[in-house]
């Protein structure tokens, strides 16, 4: 047995009790190949990010950094530019053999709201070791705006995998020779399968979107709500060419549309350094039936959560900016992505999160 977990193998994990939940599961928390989890009844304002080192507690460290704590159970606003750790409603005790990655959810990682997960003895963010018995915590930094955060929020998620499920190169060509697995450009396959930037659309219109510097506070709870003019300056480009700022934020979109066949699941992994000084990775987990005609999705693109580093840089229509990993289910869900669970992002072109009015 190896791949990642489907849906009703969470629902196993979870009556075994080797993923402890504070509340019962909600309705949509559980996901085709994903656990969404829950933020807890506080976030500590710290210092600064940290991990928590091999053989030291999450709580040890916390004390260190600490500054005040927010109680979020009647809603509380997370700071711009602030860091905080909140213990999580979920915990585990996983089996030998089994781990588990963590990663934003799509929405998140549209608002530029950074979230990462941490645990006990963790040396690395967003990976839960092998058999890894503990509490989970979220790492929040909002680094566009600041956001109204309630308990029990869902902000990131987490996949559960066995063994070695990843596809190679080769696996992946014929994949894409059998289920067709990108479309609007060309199949490019190394280490993962490549996407580009489209910064000429065939509408002639909108290429993207820059985050403003200075808004209002997004409540998260709120869907289709706010006016887009308030928070973003809308993108155009005749040249085929965008330059990106230093430290700006950018919600841009790729030129294929992806296809996740229903057994297999896909993670976006950030493209080599050396192309560029720009970040295209915040919300990384592409879930079954994404794109998939039998759900719903053909022609579903990626959209691309963009930061410039250092220096202004040139981004160029077709650029390969980023991959997807593709991984086998361990079974098929019973459920996938768009097919009747309300999924907000199937079928997608450019788009912001779902807290912005269409």
């Amino acid at each position: 047995m190896t791949g990642v977990l489907a849906s009703q193998q969470i629902e196993e994990l979870i009556a075994a009790g080797q993923i402890r939940c504070a509340a019962p599961p909600v309705a949509g928390q559980i996901q085709p190949a994903s656990l969404d989890l829950r933020l807890g009844t506080e976030a500590i304002r710290v210092r600064a990010s940290f991990l928590a080192g091999a053989g030291r507690r999450v709580a040890d460290r916390v004390e260190e950094f600490e500054m005040h704590r927010v109680d979020l159970t009647q809603g509380a606003v997370l700071e711009k530019g602030c860091v905080y750790v909140v213990p999580l409603m979920e915990s585990l005790a996983l089996p030998q053999g089994m781990t588990a990655v963590a990663n934003a959810k799509s929405s998140t990682g549209r608002l530029d709201l950074l979230t990462r997960t941490i645990t006990d003895g963790g040396t690395e963010f967003d990976r839960v070791a092998g058999g890894y018995t503990g509490p989970l915590y979220a790492e929040i930094c909002p680094r566009s705006f600041s956001v109204l955060a309630r308990t029990g929020m869902r902000l990131n998620q987490i996949r559960f995998r066995q063994g070695q499920s990843v596809l190679s190169d080769p696996e992946l060509v014929a994949l894409h020779e059998a289920e067709t697995l990108v479309t609007g450009g060309p199949a490019v396959i190394d280490h993962g399968l490549g996407f580009s930037v489209d910064l000429r659309p065939s509408d002639g219109g909108l290429v993207g979107w820059r985050a403003k510097p200075h808004t209002g506070v997004i409540d998260l709870d709120r869907i289709n709500h706010y006016d887009p003019a308030e928070f973003w300056d809308p993108l155009q480009s005749a040249k085929g060419q965008l330059i990106l700022d230093p430290d700006a934020f950018y919600i841009l979109v790729s030129r294929e549309a992806v296809h996740i066949p229903p057994a297999y699941a896909a993670e976006m992994a950030p493209y080599l350094a050396m192309v560029g000084e720009f970040r295209v990775h915040y919300a990384g987990f592409f879930d079954p039936g994404f794109g998939h005609a039998g759900a719903g999705g053909t022609g579903s693109r990626g959209v691309l959560e963009v930061r410039c580093h250092e220096a202004p840089f040139v981004l160029e229509h077709g650029q390969v900016v980023g991959r997807l990993v593709y991984e086998r289910m361990d079974t098929l869900p019973t459920q996938l992505y768009g097919a009747g669970i309300a999924s907000n992002y199937q079928g997608q072109g450019l788009k912001l999160s779902k807290h912005f009015r269409s």
